[in-house]
């Protein structure tokens, strides 16, 4: 299908922020709700934009709607436009008190456990009219998820993704993505009361010889545990896999699987005093927890103020 051009000053650039919403919701009707119009004026300015762009850009697929090649194409660049549009137009500083922002943070359970009691007393007694919404974090790189406005700040461990930035910084690329350290942790090995590997050493061959249950946001059964054992030429037997804290801590009590966790996690999978703690028989790399989020979102106040409230209950909650 040929390429419209595009003359701007017949445009109806409201147009493109109906997409933006359509987009974000693959709806018509969340999208009208989102936008305060009718879904027959959804749908029409969705049908203008089709006939302006020569593009279908979103499809019916079951009850949700699915872009076209040139619609995911096409929005980031939209939605990174909008926003700043809406950050140079808006107030050069943010008032918490009178915001009614809402703010979408992608993280695992733990963590979430970890921050979002602080966080919301902050909003409580600093931003009444400011909403969160915390999305599961299914990925170590959250980098798509931020791309496309999914969430704007991911909170975790993303040693991959810091390493590829780095990289990418030391070859003169531009910045896409920014970061902030909140804090370093250690893993430990973690075990019910009674597990039979509570008495005497937990040596490497009894670490290796005890059956495992991994925490995976992907599923996939080999993680950096796995790793380190490679490197000494070992292995372990992943029975089981699942992709929450809180999860894994009730498993363990209830099983003879080993897990290993961040040792501040144990508090909060809710199981601390019906577990052990076990120092691993090993050494692994340091978790190092960040905040990770697109750069086009850097220079806006309301978010620098949301970064700088995690900053601080990160720093005060992981390093007591």
């Amino acid at each position: 299908m040929p390429t419209s051009r595009i003359n701007l000053r017949t445009f109806d650039l409201n147009l493109l922020k109906v997409f933006d919403v359509v987009m974000s919701e693959r709806s018509l009707t969340r999208a009208a709700t989102q936008l305060n119009l009718t879904q027959p004026a959804v749908s029409n300015a969705l049908r203008r934009l089709r006939e302006a762009l020569n593009d279908e850009l979103l499809v019916r697929n079951g009850r949700t709607l699915e872009p076209t090649a040139r619609g995911q194409e096409l929005w980031p660049a939209v939605r990174e436009t909008l926003q700043k549009l809406q950050a140079s137009l808006a107030p050069s500083v943010f008032e918490p008190s009178g915001a009614t922002t809402t703010f979408v943070l992608t993280m695992a359970d733990a963590t979430a456990a970890e921050l979002m009691p602080g966080l919301v007393k902050v909003l409580a007694r600093d931003a009444p009219g400011v909403s969160l919404r915390v999305v599961p974090l299914t990925t170590r790189d959250p980098r798509k998820v931020l791309e496309e406005g999914g969430a704007d700040l991911a909170i975790g461990h993303f040693p991959a993704v810091l390493a590829d930035l780095t990289a990418r910084a030391q070859a003169g690329a531009a910045e896409t993505f920014l970061h902030h350290r909140l804090f370093v942790g250690d893993y430990v090995c973690v075990m019910r009361k009674d597990h039979p590997l509570t008495v005497g050493e937990l040596t490497l061959d009894r670490f290796c010889a005890a059956s495992h249950m991994l925490v995976s946001f992907s599923g996939r059964a080999f993680g950096f545990i796995d790793e380190s054992l490679v490197s000494l030429k070992r292995t372990r037997r992943v029975v089981l896999t699942v992709n929450q804290f809180f999860t894994a801590g009730k498993v363990v009590v209830q099983s003879d699987l080993l897990t290993v966790l961040p040792r501040h996690f144990v508090n909060v999978t809710g199981y601390a005093d019906q577990l052990v703690i076990r120092e691993l028989p090993f050494a692994v790399p340091p978790i190092q927890v960040d905040a990770l989020w697109h750069q086009r979102l850097d220079g806006a106040s309301p978010h620098a103020w949301l970064r700088t409230q995690v900053a601080a209950l990160g720093q005060t909650i992981f390093s007591a």
